[in-house]
């Protein structure tokens, strides 16, 4: 079994590219593209996988009707999923102990976990919040990878 560490060492192999994975209401799997990365839960602070998604986006939806999802992170020929529960923190989906600021926060250090970086932190600011943006934490209870 790899570990969520494992999981981890590939973020900055292709730049926290994933593809994350959800159930729709009729048992087909949607896939997109995202960037993740792990980070400790902002109310637990149990290791989890964030990504943020857009305030509209598809996959929020069906989220919040099938609270589980598998994120995939490569470099090269190597691979690592995660699955588990997943968890939303946004405007439309309050998640208890995350307050406004929080968020705010919380959407940084997604962003810095999936290894991205900034130099204008109050315009990036301003858009997550414009385009209402979401956080999606998923506490894995498996992780496999072709190591």
């Amino acid at each position: 079994m790899t570990t969520l560490s494992q999981f981890a060492d590939l973020v900055h192999g292709d730049h926290g590219l994933a593809v994350v994975s959800v159930s729709r209401p009729d048992g087909t799997v949607a896939c997109s593209v995202v960037n993740a990365g792990v980070l400790s839960h902002p109310v637990t602070g149990a290791q989890v996988v964030g990504l943020v998604a857009r305030g509209e986006a598809r996959k929020l939806s069906y989220l919040r009707a099938q609270p589980r999802a598998t994120v995939v992170l490569r470099s090269g020929w190597q691979w690592a999923a995660a699955e588990g529960r997943a968890e939303l923190a946004g405007p439309a989906d309050r998640l208890d102990g995350i307050d406004a600021e929080r968020l705010r926060l919380l959407l940084r250090e997604i962003f810095a976990a999936a290894g991205g970086a900034h130099d204008d932190w109050e315009t990036y600011d301003r858009v997550m919040a414009q385009e209402r943006r979401t956080a999606v934490l998923i506490s894995p209870d498996r992780v496999y990878s072709n190591r």
